[in-house]
């Protein structure tokens, strides 16, 4: 294919790379560098008017396209030899006008975190600070608001998007509404997205925090949540952790080189204190909630940030009874043996998730009482096949209570029909039809 896609030289200002390039092999990097992407050309696009080209021109040339701004979720697209993967990483403005954000395709969550504190607001953002805004958008997004005001998808005014015949288009309800309720949730398969708008909300400071005991405390700890989690209010969002933690400076040197079960997350308004009361009879070693400002919840999680070797497995889970605590702690807990990180993370959903949002996209809500989320790293080959091994005896183990799919947490290829309803699945895939009849674009999660 790189005969083909030398005609796309000259692009961008010439910021396109071809295999053999200097520059190639940089380029074609994703966040998860244990996935080795190979495309046909790498293009890096400075704003909307570029993008539209590479697009047009690529159409020309018989090839597809693929965008990506930070390369988190690469593993799901596949092979990339006919495909030119369009960087939008010198996309990064971001603007803040009353309590509307608009961010470019190649901006980051930290980005509208610290544009949005100096007004008193907050952003839907997850637990990364390097994870896009476009990205996380389209595939839903879950964060520490998340049971009080839904999934990022559904705060979406506004989609800026180029579409396969290279047209520039500002999508909303009232000028495009099936195409807007699509990229509500139905990720990249309907064009180039170069900038979303969004709803903020009028938080500026919050109950967050981590407790942390001994993992070997996980048999009272993990139930104790559980019932916790059960009844709590929706101005509530947690998540528990078993967690095998490296002694490296980016983590609290009280936990390094320790195995540890942590509850992390974060209370909207005065309650916080009475709230974690039950939790905090569990006698933690390490108690850090406590009021804090909106914006450290960015980096609550404690996330790696940076390119990262990695593995992981997710999957939706519904209520967890005390055989699916047994079959969790077997794999995943003290004796198990398991080589991961991250053995397993269980991050509470339902309140605003669990209930369609008014006037939603096509992801709409979560179908599940718990996120699960197993990762490790793998920095070697023998720490990649340990890692897929104990990721995969999480995900087998907790198959009896797996209601679906969150695709934003996939990085394996996942059946669109695990993420969307039926009827759902057939609208978009519908519009897909109608919007890119040829199958130019290339997403991390085909529907």
């Amino acid at each position: 294919m790189t005969t083909v896609a030398n005609s796309l030289r000259g692009l961008c200002g010439g910021a396109l790379h071809l295999p053999g390039d200097p520059g190639y092999d940089t380029a074609r990097m994703p966040w998860n560098v244990t996935v080795d992407q190979r495309p046909a050309a790498v293009a890096y696009p400075a704003d909307a008017a570029e993008v539209a080209a590479v697009v047009r021109a690529a159409a020309v040339a018989g090839l597809r396209v693929a965008a990506q701004g930070t390369g988190h979720s690469a593993g799901p697209l596949g092979p990339l030899d006919d495909v030119v993967l369009l960087r939008t990483s010198a996309m990064t403005g971001v603007t803040v006008t009353g309590r509307t954000a608009r961010a470019e395709a190649g901006a980051l969550w930290v980005d509208v975190v610290e544009q949005a504190a100096p007004h008193g607001l907050a952003a839907l953002h997850g637990s990364s600070p390097d994870v896009g805004v476009v990205g996380y958008t389209l595939g839903g997004g879950i964060g520490w608001y998340a049971r009080a005001h839904g999934l990022q998808c559904n705060a979406v005014t506004a989609v800026e998007l180029v579409t396969a015949d290279g047209t520039l288009l500002r999508v909303d309800a009232a000028s495009e509404p099936d195409l807007f309720w699509a990229l509500r949730g139905g990720g990249g398969n309907f064009g180039v997205v170069t900038a979303v708008e969004f709803d903020l909300i009028p938080v500026s400071r919050v109950y967050a925090g981590m407790l942390a005991w001994d993992w070997r405390e996980a048999g009272r700890v993990l139930p104790a949540w559980l019932d916790w989690a059960a009844t709590a209010p929706a101005e509530v969002t947690t998540a528990l952790r078993l967690l095998q933690v490296p002694a490296i400076p980016q983590l609290p040197a009280v936990l390094h080189d320790r195995q540890v079960v942590a509850i992390d997350g974060a209370v909207l308004g005065p309650a916080g204190p009475d709230l974690l009361a039950p939790l905090r009879a569990l006698k933690p070693f390490l108690d850090t909630f406590d009021d804090a400002p909106a914006a450290s919840l960015i980096r609550l999680h404690l996330d790696p940030e940076g390119p990262t070797p990695s593995v992981s497995r997710s999957a939706l889970l519904g209520d967890l009874p005390a055989a699916a605590v047994d079959a969790l702690l077997a794999v995943a807990g003290p004796g198990s043996g398991s080589s991961l990180l991250v053995p397993a993370e269980l991050r509470q959903l339902g309140g605003a998730l669990g209930r369609p949002a008014p006037g939603g996209g096509a992801l709409s809500a979560l179908n599940g009482s718990f996120a699960l989320f197993s990762a490790g790293i793998a920095a070697t080959p023998a720490m990649g096949e340990a890692a897929v091994a104990d990721a995969a005896r999480v995900a087998a183990a907790m198959a009896p209570w797996t209601t679906g799919a969150y695709l934003n947490f996939a990085e394996e290829r996942v059946e669109a029909s695990a993420a969307f309803g039926a009827s759902a699945l057939r609208r978009l895939r519908s519009i897909r039809a109608a919007v890119d009849p040829s199958g130019l674009f290339v997403a991390n999660h085909s529907i």
